[in-house]
């Protein structure tokens, strides 16, 4: 491994010639990165930072269950530089002696870190990654020059607080309205099953079913904290001080047809609540896909859309 002081940076020398390997983010709290450097980087067109959700590692951007190049791959093929962290804890970031409790805004301040080293960037993220986005956007605008929500969570200040008792959760367990909420015990790290993942991030037609086992075989632990406050249990989700701060923003937020946690309804408050444009796939002639949208089938499709939105708003 070679460092180079200046920029505390560790570069993996094993990496492909156009992939650099470093870590960034906080002291308490480091990120291992790889960043795709395009061969055609146009000036003007913002780096990207691809940031996975709950349960996963930044390798859901870099390929598919099933082998095909994941969206870093063809982002950087477009002319964009790609940076795809691993969130504390996760895939090759460190994992401190208490992941169990590791918060949201502890990850999103990683990730600003990170940000603040990269310069101006577009925030690509998914899930429960979507609050960690609202947060940064507010409390850094200057760093944020775009936002592309990916079934992205809403800030918890939408979310109805959930009581902090197993046994409550356990019966709102498919209520859609809470987000079928699940309680997990912050004594230990959550391990996410295949059931789970049948029900909630394989479940559409367009996931590649035939790969479900190899794409098991992806999940990291989750810290238990994060998943809670996904939930907005106890009232502890991440919330921001004032959505019009986002405003002048652009944000796109994408949902497809087959997402149980992520009814267009939901979705359409999120954007209506940030001022951000909604892409319910349906409506643009998209149809049957589910959470996992960055590794379904038509994921290539979904890239040229969310890469012609960039440019269409100059970010």
């Amino acid at each position: 491994m070679e460092v180079t002081p200046a920029g505390a940076r560790a570069v993996d020398p094993s990496c492909e010639r156009e992939v650099r390997c470093f870590y960034a983010g906080t002291p308490a709290h480091p990120v291992y990165v790889d960043h795709l450097q395009s061969p055609r980087a146009a000036t003007g067109r913002a780096p990207v930072v691809m940031v996975h959700g709950a349960g996963h590692t930044g390798t859901c951007y870099l390929a598919t269950p099933d082998g095909r190049p994941g969206w870093a791959q063809r982002f950087a093929a477009a002319g964009r530089d790609v940076f795809v962290p691993d969130w504390p804890g996760h895939g090759r970031s460190p994992q401190p002696a208490d992941f169990p409790r590791l918060g949201t805004e502890d990850v999103a301040t990683s990730l600003l870190a990170l940000i603040e080293q990269i310069g101006p960037s577009v925030l690509l993220v998914h899930s429960a990654s979507g609050p960690m986005a609202w947060w940064m956007a507010e409390r850094r605008p200057d760093l944020v020059r775009a936002v592309v929500g990916i079934a992205p969570g809403p800030p918890a200040n939408l979310l109805r607080d959930l009581p902090d008792d197993p046994s409550a959760i356990l019966a709102l367990r498919d209520d859609a309205g809470a987000g079928h909420p699940v309680y997990s015990d912050e004594t230990r790290p959550v391990r996410l099953t295949a059931e789970f993942a049948a029900a909630y991030w394989a479940n559409g037609p367009r996931f590649p079913q035939h790969a479900f086992d190899n794409y098991c075989r992806s999940f990291a632990p989750e810290s238990a904290r994060i998943l809670n406050e996904r939930f907005n249990i106890g009232g502890r989700g991440l919330r921001i001080d004032d959505p019009e701060r986002l405003r002048d923003r652009p944000i796109m937020i994408v949902t497809g047809d087959h997402d149980p946690r992520h009814p267009s309804e939901i979705d359409a408050a999120t954007a209506a609540y940030l001022g951000a444009e909604f892409a319910w796939l349906p409506e643009r002639g998209i149809e049957g896909n589910g959470h996992m949208m960055m590794v379904e089938d038509n994921s290539d499709d979904l890239a040229a859309m969310i890469l012609a939105w960039l440019d269409a708003v100059k970010s």
